[in-house]
């Protein structure tokens, strides 16, 4: 087996080959685990994360609202993060925090205990795709985003996933790169792992939040674009609104924007000139040319 580095589990480094749990574990077998997935950047001085403060605080927000309890602290497993990217040398890529029950759970439902945390630092690779961005294609899915009142669209949970797992298999076997989906209320919400964005008029538009995932990417292009004279938006919007759109682009972690260059059987100018200068914004701050935005990196000292 290729060594793939070290992993950190419940504070030690081990083997990443090492790092598994029992198949009836909760986590597993119940589908329990929350997680977060974080930018490693090449910084002046080393590897810098991404907004690290922001995704922590969203994976306590989402063990809180699960009614679960993480065994480490914000600075503890800031610390944790930093000590697997050094231990993994690593500079561009990814890091992957899992919190999660690693107990065997038959019939027991709810648990108790604090939950068990591993940490995968993820170098950049072909497969990942970072920072390499072609225009893409998407489509308006069948399926609906999960209603708040069924579980917290808030909480980034890996069970939450099999929804967008069903949206990207209907894009991709319907020829299309992902699929936007609509909520249940009728109005656009997110991709399968993305956030998005409409331009009509010159003004960026994205879904307000109460029935999306609060994206710490989504979050970071809406507080930079009006310091570049971008005007914003957060709207309910409605599906004939994305079909008439000027410019649609998504974003995630791992991209931060990347433009959608057909919609259905519409053909869009991909990039459009807004999605331009979003993109050559966040080109600018993950480049550190822009002392504003110094604030948003954290050191992996």
């Amino acid at each position: 087996m290729k060594d793939k580095g070290k992993v950190w589990l419940n504070g030690k480094l081990i083997p990443w080959e090492k790092a598994t749990v029992p198949i009836l574990s909760h986590g597993f077998s119940r589908g329990s685990a929350i997680f977060e997935v974080l930018g490693i950047h090449e910084g002046p001085d080393g590897p810098v994360a991404f907004r690290m403060d922001q995704h922590l605080k969203r994976l306590q927000r989402s063990a809180e609202l699960l009614g679960m309890k993480l065994a480490y602290s914000n600075d503890e497993i800031a610390g944790a993060v930093a000590e697997t990217v050094r231990a993994n040398n690593m500079g561009r890529g990814l890091v992957k925090l899992l919190a999660y029950w690693g107990e065997e759970a038959v019939i027991k439902l709810v648990l108790e205990s604090d939950l068990d945390l591993a940490i995968f630092a993820i170098p950049a690779s072909e497969d990942l795709g970072l920072d390499k961005v072609q225009p893409i294609s998407a489509c308006l899915s069948k399926w609906r985003k999960i209603h708040p009142e069924t579980m917290p669209v808030e909480a980034k949970a890996c069970a939450s996933y099999l929804n967008g797992y069903l949206v990207r298999r209907e894009a991709i076997r319907r020829g299309f790169d992902l699929g936007l989906i609509l909520g249940t209320d009728g109005f656009l919400a997110e991709g399968s792992i993305e956030s998005v964005f409409l331009v009509k008029d010159g003004i960026l538009k994205t879904p307000p939040l109460g029935r999306i995932l609060a994206s710490i990417t989504r979050m970071s292009i809406l507080q930079a674009a009006p310091a570049f004279g971008i005007p914003v938006l957060e709207e309910a919007i409605l599906q004939e609104e994305v079909f008439s759109a000027d410019e649609i682009f998504v974003s995630h972690t791992g991209i931060k924007v990347l433009p959608v260059a057909r919609f259905e059987d519409r053909l869009l100018e991909a990039p459009g000139p807004v999605t331009r200068q979003i993109t050559s914004l966040m080109e600018n701050i993950l480049n550190f040319s822009d002392e504003r935005f110094r604030d948003w990196f954290f050191a992996m000292e």
